[in-house]
């Protein structure tokens, strides 16, 4: 894990906006600006998604991000790649160390896999991002959702190549901040997961900020 500190206050941030547990979130970013997502109360895992804002056919791909960087999990250095071998965004700072890039996004399906039939109807990170693009009037829609990233969610991978889902090892007040490396949408879910240790079973309300240069 790498712990790495920011500098930018948030009082210079240009835009602050508290997205509630189980919400979705849009934004654009532009080329340079920092985008720092706060997890106010700790343990809270926030799904996210980006998309080049000039041609969303170009999106995050985990799978490119981790042959690049050779690790599963992000952290302060690595490099958000898209589909196209391009850099979206840099994390730039992390208090919390880790995050996750495999473990998907939870859904009416895997409620009722996962856990139990009548859990199907509960909401999920699917539903939120679907929600969200359904309102952007760019015909984005079920194809356009790809592997996410999990940032501040503990998904261990065993010596077997299974994956646990355990509790968080962030904390009230961690943060993971990123430098848009170009103009990039961000779609965000923040968890509503009731079912498993992802966010402590108590779905909390996270901070996104916004600097309009890297150095704040």
């Amino acid at each position: 894990m790498s712990i790495l500190e920011s500098p930018r206050a948030p009082a210079a941030a240009s835009f602050r906006q508290v997205v509630a547990a189980g919400e979705p979130f849009v934004h654009q970013l532009t080329a340079g600006q920092c985008f720092r997502i706060l997890d106010l109360e700790g343990n809270q895992a926030v799904d996210t998604l980006f998309y080049s804002a000039v041609d969303p056919e170009e999106r995050y791909s985990a799978v490119d991000t981790i042959r690049a960087q050779g690790n599963i999990y992000l952290t302060a250095g690595s490099r958000l790649l898209s589909n196209r071998g391009n850099t979206l965004l840099t994390i730039v700072a992390d208090t919390c160390g880790r995050h996750d890039t495999l473990g998907g996004a939870c859904s009416a399906e895997s409620n009722t896999v996962r856990y139990a039939l009548e859990k199907r109807h509960m909401h999920s990170c699917r539903d939120s991002f679907l929600l969200a693009l359904a309102g952007l009037d760019d015909g984005m829609g079920k194809r356009d959702l790809s592997s996410n990233i999990n940032f501040f969610m503990n998904v261990p991978v065993t010596p077997e190549g299974q994956l646990t889902f355990e509790d968080g090892i962030s904390a009230a007040g961690r943060y993971v901040e990123m430098r848009a490396d170009t103009d990039v949408l961000v779609l965000i879910s923040n968890c509503p997961q009731l079912n498993n240790p992802c966010n402590a079973y108590n779905p909390t309300p996270v901070e996104v900020l916004v600097w309009d240069t890297e150095n704040g």
